[in-house]
């Protein structure tokens, strides 16, 4: 083994020990190289359309592809895994859902202040690094990298699954200037299993691939305008994203309570009636989802949204 190497090894060892003690549950690391093999799924996808009216999609396509694109003279891409995963329901069994990922504080804020200070203490162990942070916030295929580096497999709901941990994951990125040693892709787990195509009550999901047109948080969160029809009684009383195809798949029995506070829903949010959310304000929507993902759609699209659950 070459010194080379040998300090490749050791700073890939720093980097995942110093992501765990701030609580990020996988590590797992990939050369910054171009992705050419989900670049023809990608492109596939988008020319059929199944990206809805996310026209934000077909922007930047170099760049999702390519992370040096992103950061010149990259090398490596370190992708992390975040639990999120809460079991707690809301109180109301009639109640509008939302959403576990957005029960608390949006997951960007929460994320990216880990990231910095992972960049900002493997500079103070290693030396300076030229680099960027992700948070599903950049032309950045996480879930690619998070396969290419073995954290997990895709699944056919195309979420990301661990064997030991389950999907209740927020993927994201250090794409860095310093050579680290690669982790490989694991094996499919998901066997036969249909559960979560069988259960999405939009026809969304086929086999690894999702159609974002037909998906439930793509109704409720990206699309600006109004509603189809179509779909009316379809949703299953999500108003905002939807967990279906997380709560129906077996390898989520394995999954952990996460351990970050500001993730934790309150008991005001976990108290809310059906009809406490049909006469929601402007001033409750504020008291209960400050610094909330929610604030995506806004009052007027959350609102949009409950009344076209309504029989």
């Amino acid at each position: 083994m070459t010194s080379k190497d040998l300090i490749a090894r050791e700073n890939t060892a720093t980097v995942k020990r110093i992501a765990g003690e701030l609580g990020f549950m996988y590590c797992g690391i990939s050369k910054a190289d171009q992705l050419q093999e989900e670049a023809r799924r990608l492109e596939s996808w988008l020319n059929r359309g199944l990206h809805g009216k996310m026209q934000y999609m077909e922007n930047h396509f170099d760049k999702r592809i390519d992370p040096r694109q992103l950061v010149p003279g990259a090398k490596s891409v370190i992708s992390l895994l975040f639990n999120y995963h809460n079991p707690e329901k809301q109180k109301d069994p009639e109640a509008p859902k939302i959403s576990s990922y957005a029960y608390g504080k949006d997951y960007h804020f929460v994320i990216k202040d880990k990231l910095f200070e992972l960049k900002s203490r493997l500079e103070a162990e290693i030396g300076e690094i030229d680099g960027r942070v992700f948070v599903d916030s950049a032309p950045v295929m996480d879930k690619a990298w998070a396969v290419k580096s073995g954290l997990g497999w895709m699944g056919k709901n195309t979420n990301l699954i661990t064997r030991e941990a389950g999907s209740w994951f927020f993927i994201a990125e250090l794409i860095i200037d310093l050579q680290l040693v690669d982790d490989g892709p694991i094996k499919d787990y998901c066997g036969s299993c249909t559960r979560c195509i069988d259960a999405c009550p939009t026809d969304a999901i086929t086999p690894y691939q999702v159609d974002g047109s037909k998906c439930i948080s793509y109704y409720t969160i990206e699309l600006k305008e109004a509603l189809p029809e179509s779909m009316k009684g379809k949703f299953d009383q999500w108003m905002f994203g939807c967990d279906i195809c997380q709560q129906v798949c077996p390898w989520n029995r394995f999954a952990k309570m996460h351990n970050e506070p500001t993730f934790k829903p309150t008991d005001e949010l976990l108290n809310m009636t059906k009809s406490d959310w049909l006469e929601l304000t402007d001033d409750v929507f504020k008291k209960i989802f400050p610094k909330s993902a929610v604030n995506r759609t806004g009052l007027h699209g959350l609102k949009r949204n409950i009344d076209f659950l309504k029989d």
